[in-house]
This record gives C-alpha cells, structure tokens and sequence, in this order.
C-alpha cells in the first residue's frame, strides 16, 4: 500500500495495470490498496474512462519521510561522509542532528545494522561519483566487521574471473568513488582488498575470528595497495624534501614514500602510463632525481626543453 502511494505521488494519472505491474500484484489488490489508502484519508481519485486510473487530489502531499533500507543508508552515509571529509556547511551540527532523527525513527533491526556500517567505514577523503556497492552486501559485510565474523563472498575480478571465496573483515574504506574491503584470506594467510562493487553477494558465515593487532589499518592498507598494484612501469625516484611535500602531488594512492636520508625521500610507483609524471615531477618544485626507468627521465628531458624553448619564444 505505501509502495502504491509512493507510485502515485510521482504525479499524474496511473492504470490499474500499470500499477498491477509495477508492485507485482493483481488489478483486485490495487484497488483494495487504493481502498485502504482512502480509508487513511489519502485524498486517492479514481478517473474512469478508457485514460482512467487512479491519482493523487491536486495539491497533496504526504507529510511523513519515507525511506526504504537502500534510500536510509544512502542519506546516513551522505550526512557522515559530509561531517569526516570537511563537506558541511558552517552549522555543522546540522548534520549531526538529522542524522540523529532519522535513526530515531528507523526499525531496531535497520538501525542497528546502519549503525554497523558508520562504525565500519573510513573516508579518504571528499567523496567522488563511482561505482557503489550493493546495499545488501556493505549491510551483510559491515555487520561482519563489527561481529568479527567470516563471510563467503562471490566476487568478480578485473578480468573478468569469478570465485568464491571465505574472507576475515577488518574494515570498509571509502576511497575516490569506490568501496572496498580488506581483510585476511584464511585459505593462504594473507590480507586481501577486495574492491564492493565486484562483490555479486556476501553471506556471514558460522564462527568468529580474532581481530587484527592494533595499528593495522584498512586505509593505509587500501592505499598502499592502489600504489603497488602491478602496472607496466615501475619508477622510483629520490627527491629532496619532506614526505609532506611530496604527498601534496603524489597521494599515498599513488606512491609509496620513504626516507632516504640527508633531507631526501624515496618515491616508489607503479603506473600505467609515463604521460603524467614529467608535469607532476615539475610541479613538486624540488630537486629529484630518476633511478628508473630511463624512458622517464627522457621525458623529463623533453618537457624541460619544451619549457625552455617556451621561455625564449618572444
């Protein structure tokens, strides 16, 4: 019935077919609906007439939010995103108390697992469109982390091979548009990531497991396995400042920084492609130096003679 009146408050005038069809019902049940509705004192029209159908009295409006699980989750997770990245407005609180009614008002079983995912999740930073994971399965997977509970999941992988696999969650990073999950795979003793909008299904599975020692985290964790996912070049650099300086134009998605010592640092990266780096490098205002691959220390070479012959162009 509330599926009905959410159909109807679209606007304009509805068949009893199409509204059969729609909530997977039978033309008799709509009506019965549309009956109740009225009985709530709903202002529902029926408009006879080979057009006719049903449709809300002009004008009316439904007081009360309504939201289903997947539309709870998205405004919780839009209002938390908002407060951990810096994305509020000044009345910061603002979002804090909204947040606070809304799960007020939710079912205990709602709550409790809405609750699962905002203890679970960490934010990298501002958050970018992308792929987002299933509700099901951030809902099935977040009470796992909280639970410390195993969960077979059916996952899909970059090219394009499906496998079912046990995992250990240790936490949800949201991280440049997309979800992901790391944890411990039992079958070979070693931490995974596994990207959630891959994931086809996930179920919690019997027994527990012993949670990761501290200082483990799921952020640097995904990151670190952004920057050293296999791609066709390697480079490694040595530049002359801080790890500071250097991650305001290569983010730990990208690189993984070290000392180097005497004031210098250690720049490791896997990338697709050269293309980027000659600028990103010029940019960084700092003294470096390639130790591999000597493609990209030509390229360097070519940007700056492209600069200078910029410089003395009149």
């Amino acid at each position: 019935m509330l599926a009905l009146l959410e159909l109807l408050q679209s606007g304009g005038v509805r068949t009893a077919a199409e509204l059969a069809d729609r909530l997977g019902v039978d033309e008799r049940t709509v009506r019965r609906y549309a009956e109740h509705l009225l009985d709530l004192d709903v202002p529902v029209e029926s408009v006879r007439g080979r057009y006719g159908g049903y449709r809300l009295a002009r004008g009316y409006r439904l007081p009360p939010l309504m939201l289903g699980d997947d539309e709870a989750l998205a405004v919780l997770l839009g209002l938390v995103a908002g407060r951990r990245t810096g994305l509020t407005t000044a009345a910061g609180a603002a979002g804090e108390t909204a947040a606070a009614k809304i799960r007020r008002v939710l079912p205990e079983r709602l709550e409790r697992r809405l609750a699962a995912v905002l203890e679970s999740v960490a934010f990298t930073g501002p958050v970018d469109g992308g792929d987002g994971p299933d509700g099901a399965v951030l809902l099935t997977i977040a009470d796992a982390v909280r639970g410390r509970r195993p969960v077979s999941i059916r996952y899909e992988a970059a090219d394009g091979r499906r496998s079912e696999r046990v995992l250990h969650p240790h936490g949800l990073v949201a991280h440049a548009g997309r979800w992901y999950v790391t944890g411990e795979d039992p079958a070979v003793g070693e931490e995974r990531t596994f990207r959630l909008d891959r994931v086809a299904s996930a179920r919690t599975l019997p027994g527990s497991f012993t949670p990761p020692p501290p200082g483990r985290d799921p952020v640097e964790r995904v990151l670190t396995g952004l920057a050293t996912a296999p791609h066709r070049h390697e480079v490694v650099l040595r530049i002359g400042g801080s790890a500071e300086q250097v991650r305001a134009r290569l983010p730990a998605s990208v690189a993984v920084i070290g000392e180097a010592g005497a004031g210098w640092v250690r720049a490791e990266l896997r990338v697709a492609s050269l293309d980027w780096l000659p600028g990103v490098l010029a940019a960084l205002d700092l003294p470096f130096a390639v130790e591999r691959p000597d493609e990209l220390r030509e390229r360097v070479a070519a940007l700056a003679d492209r600069l200078a012959r910029s410089a003395r162009r009149s």
